[in-house]
């Protein structure tokens, strides 16, 4: 049995900006009270992605009045709060700057701590987080497929700061795949919903595309030669219309989806010599996709691993994750000095990063 914490949780890594309040009770068990976020589409969809500094502007905007919200939503005053994280990396720094800057002006104003949290581990326990709303609660270790706009990696995550990393990708994100792609083909923004879209009215059989690294050993994965195949079907197409449209993405997602699942199948077996089967966890963004959680789903199954995907909520970037880990941190008193510095690159495993090109290494670029 713990103290019970109440923790503000506050993200403005890329184009969502977020504030949020969770309550770890004293068995550990983890209950929403407030949930604001503003998405910043209209922002940048003219742009196509997004951009930077509109981003950066457009948290200073929105954040204030957020975290008010969701005090109010709580029925909270700062005074009741043990606590404060903020994302502190990785991301979009300007953004992240916001959000870690106002987290603690708000712990030196009320004399709470400041816990710096790193975007990766919040979706990485996020499943937790969901979890706790009903059902078994999730316990270590599992087997994470993190996908986003900015990272696609497979970790053993062994306890609270704990991660292995199994692979990564070589080059681009899945994330940025699907938003490249939507892009090339003119589905709109955010990319990756619209292209998910127009996969369901499509025939993934008309066009044939590439599945790099499948069949090959080991974890790791690449998107970039997936992406350019695309560009190049498309470009080479005599008629651009709806149906092209919808039989490309259909084809795209499903050889992604492909991708995915052939590296995650390598990952389970990896872990399971050490672990047995466990639970196999995806998360991010990308985790939304509903073709990939049926894909994984089946492929868990036959190798004895139980499935879980945090609600749609959960899977985008927002505050409750980071005010769960935040809490988690606090708990195990991890406290965060103020002199902390905003990271564009945090990866959850120091070691493994090292040997990977930069793309691999828990970048969170901008998504156009």
């Amino acid at each position: 049995m713990h103290k019970p914490l109440n923790v503000l949780g506050l993200e403005t890594s890329c184009d969502e900006t977020a504030a949020a309040l969770v309550h770890l009770d004293a068995e550990g068990k983890a209950h929403y009270l407030a949930d604001q976020i503003y998405s910043q589409i209209d922002e940048h969809s003219i742009y196509g992605g997004v951009v930077p500094e509109i981003a950066a502007r457009a948290h200073v905007g929105a954040l204030d009045a957020l975290i008010e919200r969701a005090l109010t939503q709580a029925d909270m005053s700062f005074a009741a709060l043990d606590g404060v994280a903020a994302t502190t990396g990785p991301g979009l720094v300007g953004g992240v700057m916001v959000g870690m800057m106002a987290a603690k002006a708000i712990a030196m104003a009320h004399d709470i701590p400041f816990i710096p949290i790193n975007h990766l581990e919040g979706h990485a326990l996020s499943p937790m987080l969901a979890q706790h709303g009903g059902g078994e609660p999730l316990t270590f270790p599992y087997l994470l497929l993190l996908v986003s706009g900015g990272h696609t990696q497979l970790l053993s995550v062994e306890g609270l700061g704990q991660y292995t990393r199994l692979g990564s990708t070589i080059d681009d994100a899945v994330g940025e795949a699907f938003d490249k792609s939507a892009k090339i083909m003119g589905l709109g923004f955010p990319g990756g919903p619209a292209l998910e879209r127009a996969a369901k009215k499509g025939d993934a059989a008309r066009f044939s595309l590439p599945r790099p690294l499948t069949g090959k050993p080991g974890c790791d994965f690449s998107f970039a030669g997936l992406k350019s195949a695309v560009r190049r079907t498309w470009e080479a197409l005599p008629v651009h219309d709806d149906q092209a449209r919808y039989d490309l993405a259909a084809a795209f997602q499903l050889a992604a989806t492909d991708v995915l699942a052939s590296r995650t199948v390598n990952a389970m077996d990896i872990f399971a010599k050490t672990h047995g089967p466990r639970p196999l966890v995806v998360a991010g963004g990308v985790a939304a996709n509903t073709a990939l959680r049926l894909r994984l789903m089946v492929e868990a199954e036959n190798k004895g691993f139980e499935f879980i995907a945090p609600p749609l909520a959960l899977c985008t970037d927002n505050g409750g994750m980071i005010a769960h880990a935040g809490a988690l941190h606090l708990r195990a008193g991890h406290k965060g000095n103020l002199s902390i510095s905003a990271r564009p690159r945090w990866p959850l495993d120091e070691q493994a990063a090292k040997t990977l090109p930069a793309s691999g290494s828990g970048k969170k670029g901008p998504k156009s």
